[in-house]
């Protein structure tokens, strides 16, 4: 058994600009995206592998039956797969967009609706998705001091709600072998997700999705399902997303598209999130799905996605004939994961993860400020009950909700979570100096580090990428090339060095044609 495997998240980033109640979002996030491209190496986008309407039961959609919100591809592109082979596009072909900049690390930074996205590059294990994650942060802040030179202020915040019925998301990707059942996967993964916000969650005051009523609850996401399975991701939101769309070869894989995930700004929930959802992947992918699992069947999924959030010690879930608490499901995916592990055989990576999902839960059983420096929803809830005891406030008060906005404030100086990490309250697994490094710098060890690489070294010669292809106009060329990144495993800087030891891009094609 091990934790790895291919993943990669996308966050979508709340922004206001100060003292304008009417400033439009769409505006403003292209302003961020263009304002930070302006200064970095960048390549437009490749649509190519997007197929948004694809739907992993067994159908696509029709354009003209979708909504306009699901609509995220190239109407003239489908996807594709297979094996390596270079194939010419005629100049012109590419359409980009002046909002959408795929960067040196990797990542693709867009406007998606009305939010600044940063989609990371694709990791092969937790903690560089945790580094990549962070580096996206970097990004924006970055991007608002670029705004900032014009003469403007705008303010981005990490979360994933406005408190006035707006929810924007933080997905998870994370690719499975295509020959699990995909029924199967979410017959498993529903109670999974229903409570992994237990561990993962970011917190939120206000219940529903308006903040109608007071209180606080320790999902951002939750009060916003409303499905238990469906294609959308932007209304009638669903607990298991069905989105059928691999950005990889699409007879060995498919990537699991995962909407209900909070924006975390602590590291061990960011990590956990990926770790534990990894783990409960290769039980399906190795067919190790015991009774245990079975009896966990959720009767109320939707509603319960709600009890958990709003009480989460408290919320009786429905399995089977009878009740169960969040984290006795929690804790029973930990114990078949763990039955399954060789522990002298297991990498070190995978020792850690579990250890830490006991640890977590094992704290949160017993004495859940005991864990406030790693669960990021109780070390909110404990500010805010403080603030709460100080002055006697109530749920609905005001200040409340400004400490809240405050927490997802990535500016240093204004950042509660900021002030916590200065004083040792926040439990770091990776360094500053490495996501410092990764806002420019792909990772090693997936087809990103030639993709971001690319852009870096020939980055008048990039004409677009995408994540599963480079397209390159090279001045030796009739026509544009594709060079195709079907294999996510493939295109790492060991099998890359020796080609970017060209000077010329003309010489690095000829190179890869012979291949």
């Amino acid at each position: 058994m091990t934790v790895r495997r291919i993943m990669g998240i996308e966050t979508e980033y709340g922004l206001i600009e100060p003292g304008n109640a009417w400033a439009n979002p769409i505006e403003m996030s292209t302003q961020i995206v263009q304002g930070y491209a302006a200064g970095v190496p960048h390549a437009d986008w490749d649509y190519a592998g997007e197929d948004p309407l694809s739907d992993a039961r067994g159908y696509r959609i029709t354009r003209a039956a979708a909504d306009p919100s699901q609509l995220t591809g190239d109407p003239d592109l489908t996807a594709h797969g297979g094996g390596f082979h270079l194939s010419e596009l005629r100049r012109g072909s590419i359409r980009g967009g002046p909002a959408n900049a795929v960067l040196t690390n990797g990542a693709r930074l867009y406007v998606d609706h009305a939010h600044p996205e940063y989609s990371s590059p694709e990791v092969t294990n937790p903690r560089d998705a945790v580094v990549w994650d962070r580096a996206g942060d970097e990004v924006m802040l970055e991007a608002m001091a670029a705004v900032l030179d014009t003469g403007r202020e705008v303010v981005i915040y990490k979360n994933n709600v406005d408190g006035k019925g707006a929810s924007y998301g933080t997905h998870e990707n994370y690719l499975v072998e295509r020959s699990v059942p995909f029924h199967e996967l979410a017959h498993h993964l529903t109670p999974f997700f229903v409570t992994r916000p237990v561990v993962c969650g970011a917190g939120r005051v206000g219940l529903g999705q308006r903040s109608q009523e007071p209180g606080f609850q320790v999902s951002q996401r939750a009060d916003y399902v409303e499905n238990d399975i469906g294609l959308e991701t932007t209304f009638n939101r669903p607990i298991i997303n069905t989105r059928d769309e691999p950005h990889a070869d699409p007879d060995r894989w498919r990537r699991l598209h995962v909407i209900g995930g909070d924006a975390n700004r602590f590291d061990v929930p960011a990590y956990l999130k990926f770790a534990t959802t990894s783990l409960v992947l290769w039980l399906a992918e190795h067919d190790h799905l015991p009774l245990e699992l079975e009896a966990l069947s959720l009767s109320a999924p939707v509603v319960d996605s709600w009890g958990v959030s709003h009480e989460p010690f408290g919320h009786e879930l429905s399995t089977q004939g009878r009740s169960v608490r969040a984290l006795d499901v929690q804790r029973t995916y930990l114990d078949v994961v763990a039955r399954f592990v060789d522990r002298a055989g297991a990498d070190a990576e995978t020792t850690f993860a579990l250890d830490l999902w006991d640890a977590v839960l094992d704290g949160l059983a017993t004495d859940p400020e005991s864990v406030a420096h790693q669960v990021e929803w109780v070390a909110k809830k404990q500010l805010l009950d403080g603030l709460r005891r100080r002055g006697n406030l109530s749920w609905d008060n005001p200040r409340l909700a400004a400490l809240d906005l405050q927490w997802a404030d990535l500016r240093p100086e204004h950042s509660v979570v900021a002030r916590l990490d200065a004083a040792g309250r926040v439990r770091r697994l990776v360094s500053q100096a490495e996501v410092h490094a990764a806002r420019f710098a792909p990772p090693a060890d997936t087809r990103a580090y030639f993709r971001g690489t690319m852009v870096a070294r020939f980055p008048g010669a990039v004409a677009a990428a995408g994540w599963s292809s480079v397209v390159v106009d090279a001045p030796g060329r009739r026509a544009l090339v594709r060079i195709p990144l079907s294999d996510p495993h493939r295109g790492t800087r060991a099998r890359t060095t020796r080609l970017f030891e060209f000077e010329e891009i003309d010489e690095l094609l000829s190179t890869l044609g012979g291949e």
